[in-house]
């Protein structure tokens, strides 16, 4: 998901590291997932426990008309009108559910936790994202096919069945998170391995400064370019400066040449 960009040598992408880390499902959830339809997972992070009520019902009407069920992790009071294929908890195992064969759709705030568990497990994605690196995540999932996109702001409850129908319905959605899903787990070592080695050559090699940036060692001057930007400003001002005085003195001259006229 990532465009080309260059990286410091201390900079080592490690995006999917928990991906092989699966536990079992719990008890409870284990035969609540298994259906023909399968399920939905959806989860907006830890910064949202819950949503208003109104945004609640919008998303509780949507869930009662599907064949799916769905898995919300849902902090705040569980509404007695939820419909029976619901189950809202405080907590969710969203790898683990992520990566159970059931898993249909992934209703996700577009965080690169969840990202990137979404795109190794290959489940097609609706992003409703928030803050911060959110809407650039699901931007780059959406223009590759993976998902879809909509605004929290102004969901409605035929939004978010149009969402669900399309990474559900639309076996294209499936298909390109699959070759995506295959790209990012074709890698010589696996990224918890690979984190793991780097962590250790940091310490082993006492910080491994050389593989520091020299930017860390140059002074506030030169570290902005001032000194270049001084010496540019300099030969600015004086490239003005002579052009003026060219420019006046050949007025001069010619305001002479007039009056001797």
């Amino acid at each position: 998901m990532e465009f080309p960009r260059p990286l410091m040598p201390n900079v080592v992408l490690v995006g999917g590291i928990n991906c092989n880390v699966k536990n079992p499902l719990p008890e409870d959830l284990e035969p609540w997932v298994s259906g023909e339809h399968g399920f939905v997972v959806f989860t907006l992070g830890s910064m949202v426990s819950d949503l208003s009520e109104e945004t609640t019902s919008v998303f509780l009407e949507a869930f009662r008309q599907i064949p799916q069920k769905v898995i919300w992790r849902y902090s705040g009071q569980v509404p007695d009108n939820a419909p029976e294929n619901v189950k809202m908890m405080k907590w969710v195992p969203q790898n683990e559910l992520l990566a159970h064969p059931g898993a249909r759709a992934f209703i996700t705030h577009s965080g690169s936790h969840g990202i990137f568990e979404g795109l190794c497990h290959a489940v097609p994605m609706v992003m409703v994202p928030l803050a911060g690196d959110q809407q650039d995540n699901a931007q780059r999932m959406a223009s590759r096919g993976a998902g879809v996109i909509l605004d929290i702001f102004s969901i409605t409850t035929e939004k978010l069945l149009w969402g669900l129908n399309e990474v559900i319905n639309d076996t294209r959605y499936k298909e390109r998170v699959q070759k995506l899903s295959a790209l990012h787990k074709d890698r010589p070592i696996d990224p918890l391995d690979l984190s793991v080695f780097w962590t250790e050559f940091v310490m082993r090699h006492k910080g491994a400064k050389h593989l520091k940036s020299a930017g860390q060692d140059l002074n506030w001057l030169q570290y902005f370019c001032l000194d270049v930007l001084a010496l540019l400003a300099t030969a600015v001002l004086v490239f003005l400066m002579l052009t003026v005085k060219c420019l006046k003195l050949c007025f001069r001259k010619l305001s002479r040449k007039r009056k001797q006229d």
